[in-house]
């Protein structure tokens, strides 16, 4: 495993239960990614379905630097934020299978989960579409005069297209406290980053708009992720500035889950070499274990707990009913759903 440092205090002052809460999260969404592997293999998932196993350092460091006030929003690999932001797992695994019990009433599927409750805006489908509506929050902090900062994470491909300039562009312009975190996990579907970027780090493009930091750092490690992120949210907390956080990581399974792990994009060694060397779970219970922050006995107990919430989870989705064909004309407009419903040819 590689040998990781921080530069400050090895664990960020964290006490033991904030660093075993956040290698719970971690391990509950890698579970929680293997239990929808295995659903969607034996078919009761089904369209798209993105998994973030080998990721979770990101979600779990960045969002854990955030108060419950603060807002989050990312694209269609949303599962684990969705988690880590405290949606119900029950409610995400019924929205995987497309049930009624989803947070999206069934509807909306992996890409589009969402929790206002807890200020996860989304799960958004379309390649950087999320960014203009992250600007947007941004601005609507400062408009109600609010310390809240939205985190809006966005894949390494979305770095090459109009919408990032145009989002990271307003956000400076108008000093917006939105933290931007490109998840680089090194392909955008099957192509590899240096191949569609002429930049070495993507983070670098924050230099283009006054202002705005850029800091690339290193997505497999949970507590540089979160040391980071906290100085970034601190800065748009305070003064109301964006910044550009681009975060090293890898995922150990294919784009989605029509993608072959490996496909023709990657080698099985290249794989292989970072589950073995570079696995962020690994990575974090290595750390506290050399700090004997944590024993044996507390690691049954962490994957006991999360078994227990997986499974439900999936019982939860499997009693839940399927939407009636109805539903169809239910949630388009806010003001007219009763109207909508009462006109329902299928009621």
């Amino acid at each position: 495993m590689a040998t990781r440092t921080i530069e400050t205090d090895e664990l960020l002052g964290l006490d033991r239960t904030d660093l075993l809460e956040m290698l719970r999260w971690m391990i509950l969404g890698r579970r929680f990614e293997e239990k929808s592997a295995e659903m969607y293999q034996i078919g009761e998932i089904g369209g798209f379905c993105h998994l973030y196993m080998g990721q979770e350092a990101v979600a779990v460091g960045a969002i854990s630097a955030l108060r419950k006030s603060d807002y989050v929003i990312t694209a269609y690999r949303d599962h684990v934020h969705a988690l880590v932001c405290g949606m119900d797992p029950k409610s995400i695994m019924a929205e995987l299978f497309g049930r009624s019990g989803g947070g999206s009433r069934g509807k909306g599927g992996s890409m589009h989960l969402f929790d206002p409750a807890n200020n996860f805006l989304g799960g958004h489908a379309i390649v950087g579409g999320h960014l203009p509506i992250a600007v947007g929050v941004g601005y609507a902090i400062r408009y109600r005069e609010s310390d809240a900062v939205c985190l809006c994470f966005l894949g390494d491909s979305v770095a090459n297209i109009g919408a990032f300039n145009e989002s990271l562009n307003m956000a400076a312009l108008f000093q917006l406290p939105v933290v931007f975190i490109i998840e680089n996990n090194r392909y955008g579907m099957g192509t590899a980053t240096h191949r569609a970027a002429a930049i070495r780090n993507l983070a670098d493009r924050a230099c283009a708009y006054d202002g705005m930091h850029g800091w690339t750092i290193d997505g497999m490690d949970v507590l540089e992720v979160r040391r980071i992120v906290e100085s970034a949210v601190e800065r748009a907390r305070t003064h109301k500035l964006p910044t550009l956080i681009e975060a090293n990581c890898y995922r150990f399974v294919g784009h989605s889950m029509s993608d072959p792990n490996y496909g023709h994009y990657r080698t099985k060694e290249e794989v292989r070499h970072y589950k073995l060397k570079e696995d962020p779970i690994k990575i974090l219970i290595e750390r506290l274990q050399k700090n004997s922050v944590i024993s044996d006995e507390d690691l049954h107990q962490i994957e006991s707990e999360v078994k227990a919430i997986v499974e439900e989870s999936v019982r939860f989705a499997e009693e839940s009913p399927l939407p009636e064909p109805g539903d169809l004309y239910t949630d388009i407009f806010v003001a007219d759903s009763q109207d909508l419903r009462r006109r329902d040819p299928w009621r």
